[in-house]
């Protein structure tokens, strides 16, 4: 018995075209590339330099006879560029036989009628060359779905690698978020487990639930506002039990205020906080956190009490980020920081 693949290769003698069938939303994804209008001039072209060759070669006396012919000829080439057209907006398999089929039997119902109405001699004299140019018509608009399908296949792999980069850029701009603190945390606990310090189970209880916050935000793209902020408490614990007095820290996130970010934007912002606001000081400081809603925006801010924004200050790794994964998740996304006196606040809209 012949193979399935034996048989699909013979099923494109009579049936040809691409097997790639596109979904409505392939081809929304994928967009509509212009026309190739260089085909139009070729065809163009061709035509008006057969028109002369036409009228020189006639052994007609009348010439009206051959330019009515050259004119019957730039019809049917207006008609396949119109089903060329058609088969690049849908380049189907089955619109492709459609055309070819149904075309090559109008013009075989189209000669027979002209024969039996006293153009027997014209039908001969034409046939060769219909023929060939039905067969370089049908091949161009074989060739043509072809290339199509095999455009939209490549601008499908396009995206899809594009969007493969931007997950995986993601998740490395994530993994970027202090992984100092990690092992500082880790040493403290292990220095206060030596010492018998009474600190050591709480921060071993926050520590835990903080990495069960933080380890899912790696698969995700975007994660609710209450993980984000239940992922921060947890930091902000962790870190006043390393500070001690020295970190104090207010959540007010109202439970009606929800939204989805990127995961760990706002973990970045208090981190900052801390980093330049509350460590850099002997009495430390106080980190505020609130959220809003401003019509469909989400509004939140990270205010601490340090010492402000320093002259000529400059993004670094951490805010570029995540000023960069916003923009990508929320277009209209925005981050500004600016002098509170006293401190520094961050607000983030999206």
């Amino acid at each position: 018995m012949p193979s399935l693949l034996d048989s699909l290769h013979c099923r494109q003698w009579v049936y040809p075209g691409p097997m790639r069938v596109f979904t409505p939303a392939e081809m929304a994804r994928a967009g509509m590339q212009p026309w190739p209008l260089a085909v139009d001039s070729y065809v163009a072209i061709n035509l008006l330099v057969l028109l002369p060759a036409v009228v020189v070669t006639s052994e007609d006396a009348d010439w009206t006879r051959p330019v009515l012919w050259w004119g019957l000829w730039c019809a049917l080439a207006v008609a396949a560029l119109l089903v060329a057209r058609s088969l690049w907006r849908q380049p189907t398999r089955a619109r492709l036989n459609l055309y070819c089929y149904g075309t090559a039997l109008a013009i075989a119902a189209i000669a027979v009628l002209l024969m039996k109405n006293g153009y027997r001699d014209q039908v001969k004299n034409e046939n060769i060359a219909l023929v060939a140019a039905m067969t370089g018509v049908l091949s161009a608009w074989w060739m043509l779905t072809l290339f199509r399908v095999q455009q939209i296949e490549a601008r499908l792999r396009e995206l899809h690698d594009q969007d493969a980069a931007l997950r995986l850029s993601t998740r490395l701009a994530a993994a970027q978020i202090q992984p100092h603190f990690l092992f500082n945390t880790l040493a403290s606990l292990q220095h206060w487990v030596d010492t018998r310090d009474e600190r050591a189970a709480p921060l071993l209880r926050d520590f835990t639930a903080y990495l069960r916050a933080t380890l899912p935000m790696f698969e995700r793209e975007l994660q609710p506002l209450a993980d984000e902020v239940e992922m921060v408490r947890r930091y902000l614990a962790i870190m006043q039990a390393r500070l001690g007095p020295r970190l104090g820290f207010a959540i007010n996130v109202p439970a009606g205020v929800t939204a989805e970010l990127p995961p760990g934007v706002v973990l970045t912002l208090v981190e900052n906080a801390i980093a330049h606001g509350i460590e850099p000081q002997l009495r430390g400081g106080h980190i505020e956190i609130a959220a809003r809603h401003d019509g469909a925006h989400l509004v939140l801010t990270v205010r601490d009490d340090g010492p402000g924004l320093a002259p000529g200050w400059t993004e670094g790794v951490g805010l570029s980020n995540t000023r960069r994964r916003l923009l990508q998740a929320f277009s209209a996304a925005t981050l500004i920081l600016a002098d509170a006196h006293p401190g520094c606040i961050a607000t983030l809209t999206a």
